[in-house]
């Protein structure tokens, strides 16, 4: 079963708010068993939506909407949808009642937009809207689903969970759609795809591969449909326990993408602690660090340690080494990280130093070279990387190649 999403508004368009409804409704219409032929996102205009209509109707089995659905003159989609199908739009008394309670307790007296709201074509199923005003419309055209709801997030969210998908369900026999991803750190997108070629060509054809990287990661999605949950998810699980065997040392999960989650939880089961000394990251480390709620029952603390002289002062780095090697060298980051351990007394330290850029690279040190160190009680490692020069991006992969670097060490 395919299903297009089909997003109505000017301010998608200009940049001026994110869609993330689409974004939303595919997880979810996914979930259930749809396949998601594509995303559309048009102009509040006439000839526009009936474009896109058309193409949708003539391609999928469903039709989500979202957007135009408000009592302005640019909110077109009620109007379209209705001359598109035939119908004539009629007042609906529950409809009229749902806008009136809700005007009514925000405090405001009903105007004559409020009630135009209620109008609603009457060759269409209604969907009830108890969070707004505009309600949404179901219409059915030789087989096909067009679903009509409202673009403010909350609204759609709702009449979603709670009408239009149980009403799919009860239209449409679904198939199981199962996806298992694998998580992976420290290889590249093209040197992960060499290493695992002979399984890839092995693979089932029911069975889909996709490479999705990201600064320091590459997830991998393995994808099956079918009409037997038990068989889908045998077939994945045969091809995940022969993937553990080519590249186990750089699987760090098959469940939760975030690794600063999963260091988390690792060190809340050794009963460790953790601290950072950052240079080039400026605390960015640390901050992925405390977006874990419960973050506080492992993480001491860090030392943004951007200048020599803090590194000197409160890291106790040799000025001699830092005036030799400099501070992005693997002598100094790796007493950064052993400063900031005895500093804060942590089982775990890391230290970060290194050339973010866009400037102040050298034809020894370039821009994107970076020095990570991990301190523990077994001693410290270190590992210099070269990235590449965009600053926001060394910055993300210095942090995600640390944790994943930390990640190890406490394997």
């Amino acid at each position: 079963m395919k299903l297009d999403i089909l997003s109505i508004g000017d301010e998608l368009l200009i940049g001026q708010t994110l869609n993330t409804n689409a974004h939303w409704l595919s997880q979810q219409l996914n979930k259930i068993g749809f396949e998601i032929r594509q995303h559309t996102t048009v102009s509040d205009e006439k000839a526009h939506i009936l474009t896109a209509l058309n193409d949708a109707l003539e391609n999928v089995d469903v039709v989500l909407i979202t957007g135009g659905l408000g009592p302005t003159k640019d909110d077109l989609t009620l109007e379209v949808l209705n001359e598109y199908f035939g119908g004539k739009l009629v007042m609906n008394q529950q409809v009229y009642e749902d806008v009136e309670r809700l005007i009514g307790g925000r405090g405001f007296e009903m105007n004559e937009l409020n009630k135009q709201q209620a109008l609603v074509p009457n060759n269409a199923r209604v969907l009830r809207n108890k969070n707004g005003t505009a309600p949404g419309t179901w219409f059915e055209k030789n087989g096909t689903v067009v679903v009509s709801m409202p673009g403010v997030p909350y609204e759609m969210k709702a009449m979603t969970t709670n009408t239009v998908i149980p009403w799919l369900l009860e239209k449409f026999k679904l198939p199981f759609i199962v996806h298992q991803m694998v998580y992976t750190q420290g290889i590249p997108e093209s040197t992960l795809a060499q290493q695992l070629v002979h399984w890839e060509n092995e693979l089932p054809k029911s069975i889909k591969l996709a490479y999705l990287p990201s600064p320091g990661r590459v997830k991998l999605r393995l994808s099956t449909t079918g009409n037997d949950r038990a068989a889908l998810n045998i077939a994945i699980e045969e091809q995940i326990e022969k993937i553990k065997k080519i590249i186990p040392q750089y699987i760090y999960s098959f469940e939760e993408e975030a690794l600063e989650r999963i260091l988390g939880e690792k060190l809340k089961q050794q009963k460790a602690t953790l601290s950072t000394a950052e240079s080039c990251t400026g605390g960015y480390i640390a901050h992925l660090i405390t977006s874990v709620q419960g973050a506080s029952d492992y993480f001491e603390g860090s030392v943004i340690s951007y200048s020599n002289a803090v590194k000197i002062n409160q890291l106790h780095v040799n000025v001699d080494d830092i005036e030799k090697y400099g501070a992005v060298s693997q002598q100094v980051v790796e007493q950064m990280a052993e400063g900031v351990r005895k500093k804060m007394n942590t089982t775990y330290a890391i230290a970060t130093s290194g050339i973010a850029g866009p400037t102040g690279g050298t034809e020894e040190k370039p821009v994107g070279t970076v020095w990570i160190a991990i301190a523990s009680e077994k001693g410290v490692v270190s590992k210099k990387y070269v990235f590449g020069k965009e600053r926001d991006i060394n910055i993300e992969r210095t942090a995600v190649a640390a944790l994943g670097m930390l990640n190890l060490e406490m394997s």
